[in-house]
């Protein structure tokens, strides 16, 4: 069963962050985390809080199951472009320069390889009856 977080209007360009997500896409979650406590830069200590808010998310779902047992892996990892901050930068000459302070979402789903069973729900609501009308 997987498990999806999200991470909306993060302050650095979808270009930065799309590096940090190809080094980790299809990547166990242990290897993944140390790999991401490992890279220098900024935008990866925010996908390994999202990656870890994931896990935490896929065990909410499955209550019974343990994370080492369950083979966990990255599914995919999606950047897109958030929403663009406009500036403009004095030029010479009196002319000015536009600044894009770009923004992304990210999306990371983590799923397991293994099955993980889950215990049944009970079912409380019962099945009505329908009468027939008998036709005079």
């Amino acid at each position: 069963m997987e498990a999806i977080a999200k991470l909306n209007n993060c302050p650095t360009s979808p270009r930065k962050m799309r590096l940090v997500a190809d080094l980790v896409r299809g990547m166990k979650v242990e290897n993944a985390l140390s790999t991401l406590k490992y890279t220098q830069k900024e935008s990866a200590k925010r996908v390994e809080k999202l990656l870890l808010s994931a896990i935490s998310n896929w065990q909410v779902k499955n209550e019974g199951a343990r994370v080492e047992d369950s083979d966990l892996y990255i599914k995919t990892i999606a950047v897109d472009s958030g929403r663009m901050l406009k500036r403009f930068r004095p030029a010479p000459h009196g002319r000015a320069h536009r600044i894009r302070k770009r923004s992304n979402h990210v999306t990371i789903v983590v799923d397991s390889k293994v099955e993980v069973k889950a215990e049944p729900k009970k079912e409380t609501a019962k099945k009505k009856e329908t009468k027939k009308d008998d036709k005079k």
